[in-house]
């Protein structure tokens, strides 16, 4: 059996004795729920973390870093966060709006000019694409929303096959590269998941001269007391990092190592950091409370609540279709339910099966780890895992059933 570490955290506010009891069991029970999982394949280990607006009240790892070492997962694992990075990059560019230094509508090619020399793909002639000047101006508010038109390459065939005939490098490496890469429809107009937040990235550099990470670290982590979260690993942080893995059908689980594993030196605003379920609960935890903790404020109620709310109209999200089954599954948490997002976040518009309040925000990183914060329950989660593809059934499994047995311990 893999190894299992988890428990509750005391009770701030010293509940009845029957009221403890049973919020006691609910933790247990989540433990189990981690450690029963993992048994049954879900990934080599798992790291979950939950908070409401006063601090932790569960923590809990189960499994192993790595399938092929008998070191136990713990709760100061170091993990690749992937796409988890984006909300805390959303956060820093919001503090821009706050400071005047960035605007939300203003045309974002005044900052970065290629974002308004792009073209859209409008077809294809054979096998050839078909491009036309846009006709909206590409804003930061587009960028945080997903409805710039950019686009990733593990779901979006079309993308893929224009890339292949202009010869566009899809995971750019500077300005040259991104000139190349169509834009998928007019900004503005459509939802795509894509290059969006690392343009925001971009212009958070742009308007404050630092590199990203320098820039987070001052504006965000140090402030938070987030000092398990980085770009490029510390030494203490690389000691406890849990290693990738790929599911292989039947056959189990292989760990995996991928470039950049060891120091994640890309500095991107969509992707790239590492960091601890602590730190991002605490992260977390600042949302809830409305942009406060511990007495220092990073944003503006007004401002957190206005990231929260739709900020794409009618605009729908859509299912995002692989095109790099090893790397991802489609991915659509919520079928049939109108899905919308805010500056920065998934937003689910109904109650969820597992127990999320309508409007809570949510999203997630390639390697199969997932957050939310709900705040009309005043509650939010972190999973973390390492292992591809994306969007994983079984993780998803234990997503749903740990968030119900949250629900029910805060009730």
């Amino acid at each position: 059996m893999r190894p299992f570490t988890g428990r509750a955290l005391p009770d701030k506010l010293a509940p009845p004795k029957g009221a403890a009891s049973g919020r006691r069991m609910m933790a247990d029970r989540i433990g189990d729920i981690l450690r029963r999982h993992v048994d049954q394949g879900a990934a080599a280990g798992v790291v979950a973390m939950v908070t409401d607006r006063n601090g932790v009240v569960w923590q809990g790892a189960a499994g192993r870093r790595d399938v092929s070492d008998p070191a136990p997962m713990t709760v100061d694992s170091v993990c690749m966060l992937h796409s988890m990075t984006k909300a805390i990059t959303s956060v820093g560019a919001m503090r821009l709006v706050e400071e005047g230094r960035l605007a939300l509508d203003a045309p974002i090619a005044e900052l970065l000019p290629v974002l308004g020399e792009m073209r859209v793909l409008d077809g294809f002639d054979g096998d050839t694409p078909r491009l036309r000047p846009a006709r909206t101006v590409m804003t930061l508010r587009h960028l945080l929303t997903h409805t710039s038109g950019l686009g990733y390459d593990n779901w979006n065939a079309d993308l893929v096959r224009a890339a292949a005939a202009l010869g566009a490098n899809l995971r750019p490496t500077g300005w040259d590269d991104m000139a190349r890469i169509p834009l998928l429809f007019d900004p503005g107009t459509r939802w795509n998941y894509g290059l969006s937040t690392d343009m925001v990235g971009q212009a958070i550099q742009a308007v404050t001269g630092q590199d990203l990470q320098s820039y987070l670290r001052a504006a965000v982590w140090e402030k938070l007391g987030m000092a398990d979260t980085a770009y490029t690993l510390t030494p203490a942080m690389a000691a406890r990092r849990a290693r990738m893995h790929q599911r292989e059908g039947d056959a189990g689980l292989r760990p995996i190592d991928i470039p950049g594993a060891t120091t994640l030196g890309f500095m991107g605003g969509g992707g790239g950091l590492a960091g601890t379920a602590a730190d991002y609960a605490t992260f977390l935890r600042m949302l809830l409370r409305g942009g406060e903790l511990g007495g220092v404020r990073l944003l503006r109620p007004e401002t957190v609540a206005e990231m929260g709310r739709n900020q794409i109209g009618e605009v729908v999200v859509e299912t995002m279709r692989t095109t790099f089954p090893a790397r991802s599954n489609d991915a659509n948490f919520f079928p049939g339910m109108a899905q919308k997002w805010g500056l920065g976040f998934l937003i689910n518009t109904e109650t969820t099966p597992s127990g999320r309040s309508p409007g809570s925000l949510a999203w997630a990183g390639l390697g199969n780890s997932y957050y939310w914060i709900d705040t009309t329950r005043g509650v939010a989660g972190v999973l973390l895992a390492q292992l591809f593809p994306f969007a994983d059934a079984r993780m998803l499994d234990l997503l749903w059933e740990f968030e119900r047995a949250v629900y029910a311990m805060v009730d």
